[in-house]
């Protein structure tokens, strides 16, 4: 019962055209678009099994050889596409097989239609040369080769190309239109081109009246069935100008003109996928009791490129003898196989003879053997066009017989590779990037095996063979089975690192020496003709890194203010903030900052499960040594140098004049920290080796701010003018009006026995006192999603706002008796906030935290009230202050908006200081 492909069919997918096609025997298709076939009967012999079987599909030209074939799934559909160029009449004959011989009857012809068109021409002096246009002038006589690409016409035999010689025009007309000088018919379209021979120029020469010194010509083509000219992508009919033929006759010999065969140098085919039976399919990976699949027939394969190799494979004779071995038989049928899946290659067969007889005998056995390589391709369908045969006579035929059969020359084993014919061609193989699996290891061996699946060289045509041995570089390792090798792979770093400090960032590939890696590289090889065939690249590269974790802690408590600055203050506090400035002054010039610090580092490494083995701590005394790194500190000084600036230009801004002071508290910092490598799914979904980071920073504060603003002492400086200007916010404008018109007239202290009047001077302080206090986890993996990442944050932002109010009196009572009798009382609200929080940036660098403080603005509420006692001591207007039934008098009260606008901390620092804010934490 017979069985195999009975037909195949057209799925329905592609631009068929209805006009011409005959159903599932003719497709007349549009070019450029695939057009895709599948099998569509089987013979009812065929099993199931067989159907799942891989099947060759071949594209026959209009002689009957293969121009392409290509091996795929049986359950795979069939794609092809005509381009342009190979539209026309010409038809293809596409068939399947499940056994490689094609009988001619289950497939489908097909031809693809679209406009004609001339698409370029040449003239030139050799079959297959340059164009010579611009650069040459023929002669009368001389060979010319003519050269049109066009669109549309493939396969016609009948076109019409006719030389037009261009006419000059006379006494200042225009002639009618060129002549024709000549008629070339039954021109032939192949591959798309026109190449026609033209040896009778001479012949031109004489039918031409009034040659000039310098001829131009040009040509038109006529369409074989509408007789009209074919035009180019412009509408223009004139094609190939100009040919120039000087007044020269060379030759006076007249042939016909001849079609010729398009002289092409093809480029091998370029294939993202492979079809090659000398394949693997996948290739698995198990470790630690799983099975990971890191490759699948070809899919995510990166950085793939396609590398020219080239291929010399010898086909060796008896002694005297053209005829095939059996041995022979086998490798040129896997050359064929190969050769007719990959178009385009040229094919060169040179057949050589060993010294042994005459050398013209053994001249002819070389090249008789050349031509039974070719006519062994040729009957398996390959194109005779694709290849070149020659023979070249003895091998190194150094010796002196001069053409004798010299009886020296009579041991046939030494001459035995001399007997042979070379097929070479080049083709492109995969050079696709290693396959990179990451795993993590301690110092004792853990087996990881490398399985590919469906590896099999048998049908491998290049020499020598691909086998399926596996070999992993450096080491020598029996495999137990052929096919699979098992790796005994442990992690560098061991029990003689007592201190493993490389591996302080586990993910390291250099360190400051430049070749330390902190990954232990198994590069593995196995090739086939199908994926990595390029032998001297690894297609698996297996790395180990440590499973080392580390454990920070940190802790930094700065003593002096960080910053300070003042504008308008009394001589004593005046020279108190000078006190303050001289001890930063110090610090930045002695580089050494008065700190509080402590630091340790411990590694633990060789897990089971997740319970770390070994463990070493670094502890040493480090204070010394890191406040003299002044430039660990200077972010500080840069951060708080930007906030006073800051702040005390806005006051200055809207309180010009006024008395205030500005102080950056210190930080007191602990930061702990946790690293290891861990295995995670990336962005893309895949497991991928990265460090997985917790730290935990805990500051109180973070940044203290304390801004202290005389809103009254403007009264002291002689300033009054410019408050009462309006340069001040209204709040303060507001206060000061009410205040000051209560209190103008002056004031009656004491009793009526023991008192004065005296003038009056209020004080009142507005101190604004806000710091941060932050408890912040971060925990993320470096090539992990983004989504995984948690951060979770504590932020304590507190903001004290204290408005002091106070008497200054000029008298001569003592300021005991004003105290006991005289003061006032103050309250203040604020609405501010501050926006704080974290951003960690990880790149090729290391990793880094990004602070995010900004200042959201200050609205403060103000209430100043004095006793019930001393308001009836104060006049106001010349009159007494009635006898209030409350113990307080509230003289003044309202808002104070826009104490401190709002502004952004960390962008205005860094474009003060032309830096960027990013503090590193773990630098690679």
């Amino acid at each position: 019962m017979a069985k195999g492909i009975k037909k195949i069919v057209w799925t329905g997918e592609g631009i068929v055209y209805k006009k011409g096609s005959i159903p599932n025997k003719l497709l007349v298709t549009s070019p450029e678009k695939l057009v895709w076939f599948k099998v569509g009967e089987w013979f009812e012999g065929t099993k199931e099994q067989e159907k799942s079987k891989d099947v060759k599909w071949a594209i026959f030209n209009n002689k009957g050889y293969i121009d392409h074939q290509k091996t795929i799934p049986g359950n795979y559909k069939y794609g092809y596409r005509i381009t342009r160029a190979l539209c026309g009449p010409y038809t293809y004959y596409i068939e399947a097989s499940l056994t490689g011989t094609f009988d001619g009857k289950s497939g489908i012809q097909m031809r693809g239609e679209t406009p004609a068109q001339i698409t370029d021409s040449c003239w030139s002096i050799n079959e297959g040369g340059a164009d010579v246009r611009k650069t040459y002038q023929f002669s009368y006589g001389e060979i010319i080769w003519l050269k049109l690409l066009t669109e549309g016409l493939n396969g016609y035999k009948n076109v019409e190309v006719r030389v037009y010689r261009k006419l000059r025009s006379a006494f200042g007309l225009l002639p009618a239109d060129d002549e024709v000088t000549r008629k070339i018919y039954r021109v032939e379209v192949i591959r798309g081109e026109i190449n026609l021979k033209i040896p009778n120029t001479y012949s031109w020469r004489q039918s031409m009246k009034d040659v000039s010194g310098v001829e131009e010509f040009y040509v038109r083509v006529v369409h074989p069935i509408t007789g009209k000219y074919i035009e180019d992508n412009k509408k223009d009919t004139a094609h190939a100008r100009f040919l120039r033929i000087k007044d020269k006759t060379v030759s006076q010999v007249v042939e016909m003109p001849q079609n010729r065969t398009p002289v092409t140098i093809y480029e091998p085919d370029k294939n993202s996928v492979r079809f090659e039976l000398c394949k693997f399919e996948q290739i698995n990976i198990v470790d630690e009791g799983k099975t990971n699949l890191v490759f699948d027939n070809g899919a995510g394969v990166k950085n793939l490129q396609d590398r020219k190799e080239k291929v010399v494979e010898p086909i060796v004779f008896n002694f005297n003898s053209t005829q095939l071995s059996s041995e022979s038989l086998r490798k040129l049928n896997n050359i064929l196989q190969f050769l007719l899946e990959h178009r385009y290659s040229i094919i060169h067969l040179d057949g050589f003879a060993c010294v042994i007889g005459k050398q013209n005998y053994n001249n002819l056995l070389s090249e008789n053997r050349a031509k039974t390589v070719r006519e062994f391709f040729i009957k398996g369908k390959l194109d005779p066009l694709r290849m070149k045969a020659a023979g070249h006579g003895e091998v190194n035929p150094t010796d002196d017989k001069m053409g004798r059969d010299n009886v020296k020359y009579r041991d046939e084993e030494n001459y035995k590779s001399n007997r042979r014919v070379d097929i070479s061609f080049d083709y492109y193989g995969h050079n696709a990037e290693t396959i990179i699996y990451q795993t993590i290891g301690g110092p004792t061996a853990r087996n990881i095996k490398i399985e590919p699946v469906k590896f099999e060289t048998k049908a491998c045509f290049e020499r020598p063979q691909h086998t399926k041995k596996i070999t992993l570089d450096n080491i020598y390792l029996k495999s137990e089975d052929v096919g699979t090798i098992t790796i005994p792979a442990i992690s560098t770093m061991s029990k003689e690192h007592p201190m493993p400090l490389h591996y302080i960032w586990p993910m390291n590939n250099l360190t400051e020496l430049g070749t330390f890696s902190s990954a232990n590289d198994y590069t593995i090889h196995f090739h086939t003709c199908r994926y990595y065939s390029v032998r001297n690249k690894p297609t698996v590269l297996v790395k180990v890194y440590p499973d080392v974790k580390w454990n920070l802690d940190f802790m930094l408590n700065l003593t002096n203010d960080l910053s300070v600055k003042w504008q308008n203050l009394s001589p004593k506090e005046h020279k108190e903030f000078q006190s303050k400035a001289g001890k930063e002054g110090a610090e930045r010039r002695w580089k050494q900052k008065d700190a509080t610090f402590n630091f340790g580092l411990k590694a633990q490494w060789d897990k089971s499960g997740e319970v770390y083995g070994q463990q070493e701590e670094l502890k040493a005394e480090y204070e010394g040594k890191f406040k003299k790194l002044y430039n660990i500190f200077s972010s500080f000084n840069s951060l708080a140098d930007g906030v006073t600036g800051a702040t005390k230009g806005v006051v200055k801004k809207s309180l010009s004049g006024v008395p205030a002071s500005f102080v950056v508290k210190p930080p007191n910092l602990s930061l702990t920290a946790e690293w290891f490598l861990k295995k995670v799914k990336n962005s893309r979904n895949v497991l991928e080796v990265g460090t997985d980071v917790k730290i935990t920073l805990n500051a109180n504060p973070l940044i203290g701010l304390e801004v202290t603003i005389d809103l009254l002492g403007a009264i002291i400086a002689g300033v009054t003018g410019v408050i009462s200007g309006g340069s001040a916010a209204p709040g303060v404008l507001k206060l000061y009006n009410q205040i000051q018109d209560k209190l103008k007239k002056g004031i009656n202290v004491g009793t009526d026995e023991v008192g004065f009047k005296s003038s009056v001077n209020i004080y009142m302080d507005l101190i604004i006192t806000s710091q941060i206090a932050v408890n912040s986890t971060f925990k993320f993996n470096t090539v992990g999603k983004p989504s995984d990442s948690r951060l979770e944050v504590c932020a304590d932002a507190r903001l004290k706002i204290e408005l002091k109010v106070g008497v200054k009196v000029k008298g001569e009572v003592s300021l005991v008796i004003v105290k006991a009798f005289a003061y006032f009382e103050a309250s203040a609200s604020g609405d501010a906030s501050i926006t704080f929080g974290h951003k960690i940036v990880y790149d090729e660098k290391g990793l880094y935290y990004r602070p995010i403080l900004g200042f959201d603005g200050l609205n403060a509420k103000y209430v100043v009230s004095i006793s019930v006692g001393l308001a009836k001591k104060i006049v106001i207007d010349k009159t007494k202050i009635n006898d209030a039934k409350e113990d307080k008098v509230v003289i003044a009260q309202g808002d104070y908006p826009q104490v401190i606008p709002k502004f952004d901390v960390i962008e205005h620092l860094e474009k003060l200081f032309e830096t960027s804010a990013n503090i590193p934490l773990i630098k690679n």
